[in-house]
């Protein structure tokens, strides 16, 4: 069984250089937090010696890792020294999957901060350097994709049939202040939330229906929507009939907002190693719609790579599950 893990993190050194400098001008919970784990050897060495994840992925019978920068990217930084370090880390990237092409594929990186810079990264990363898709780490200085001026990115990726990976990242200052206490700004919760909310944004902002290509891909089985689809056209369909769009601001959608989400997004098993919500995500969506992910090196891969090998699923969909949608939704040949 061909195992494509198809969430997993990287950064190249100079990000990380970049990233504790920026940490000595700005003081915030998510930049604290991020020094010390940057400062931390073990850490780094596995975000950014890609090398020294291959005897891991070999004991436990891992084939490729679909590979993205890892939170929060080069959208932490400036315009021009994002749209840099987004340049690099692509070109970096296509050097790794030179040496291990069977093992390793790879995700644009992007600086939304230039629009239009990240659009023409956009059409390098896929047309030039040949790499599987894009990577976004969710809001851009608290701004998300339903904003049009960002459009131009998604017009790119539109051309270039380009799957884009929206990765979270810790809220927004508009929106972290809650989340501080207890540990719930990361992974445990404030991920989650805000890549939640970026979607639904992009749902109820109209996106895909300017964009009705547009392919999206979320972690952790969808980061809770799938939940909540029923709920969403319950309450945008109650809102249209009681005429309550102008006062909320809201747009008139062509569609649904859980038909966008049924035709438009796929999503990933990243640190999500129970069989119940897999099963939730199956009966709601099929095996069509979900790849098999590790989130390696925050999740373990002692623990997703035997979930899935004993998830109880038919031997087709576990086929399409571990490989076969990766291979043709990011275009990594078969074997």
């Amino acid at each position: 069984m061909r195992l494509i893990a198809t969430e997993e993190g990287y950064a190249p050194i100079e990000y990380i250089d970049e990233y504790l400098n920026l940490t000595r001008h700005i003081d915030t919970a998510p930049s604290r937090y991020l020094a010390i784990y940057y400062r931390q050897t073990e850490p780094v060495r596995q975000l950014t010696d890609l090398d020294s994840r291959l005897p891991e992925m070999d004991a436990f019978g891992v084939d490729v890792h679909l590979l993205g920068i890892a939170a929060p990217g080069v959208q932490a930084f400036d315009a021009t020294l994002g749209t840099e370090l987004a340049a690099l880390a692509n070109e970096t990237l296509v050097k790794a999957i030179a040496r291990h092409p069977t093992r390793f594929a790879g995700l644009t990186a992007i600086a939304p901060q230039d629009p239009a810079a990240a659009a023409r990264e956009v059409t390098r990363g896929m047309r030039e350097l040949g790499l599987n898709g894009i990577i976004l780490n969710s809001h851009t200085h608290g701004e998300y994709l339903d904003d049009e001026k960002f459009w131009p990115i998604l017009e790119a990726a539109v051309a270039c049939d380009a799957p884009l990976y929206i990765h979270p990242t810790f809220p927004s200052d508009a929106m972290i202040a809650p989340y501080q206490d207890y540990g719930m700004m990361g992974a445990l919760w404030g991920f989650g939330a805000d890549a939640s909310v970026h979607v639904v944004r992009m749902i109820m902002g109209g996106v895909f229906d300017a964009f009705p290509t547009l392919k999206v891909v979320l972690g952790h089985l969808g980061e809770g929507l799938a939940f909540w689809l029923d709920r969403l056209d319950n309450r945008y369909e109650n809102i249209v009939r009681r005429g309550g769009l102008g006062p909320l601001g809201m747009k008139r959608l062509e569609r649904r907002p859980s038909e966008y989400f049924r035709t438009n997004f796929y999503m990933t098993t990243s640190g999500m190693n129970t069989n119940p919500p897999l099963k939730f995500c199956l009966d709601m969506f099929g095996p069509d719609r979900i790849m098999f992910a590790i989130d390696y090196p925050y999740e373990r891969t002692d623990e997703a790579v035997p979930f899935i090998r004993e998830a109880p699923l038919d031997e087709a969909a576990r086929r399409k599950i571990t490989h076969e949608n990766a291979e043709a939704l990011f275009r990594i040949p078969p074997v």
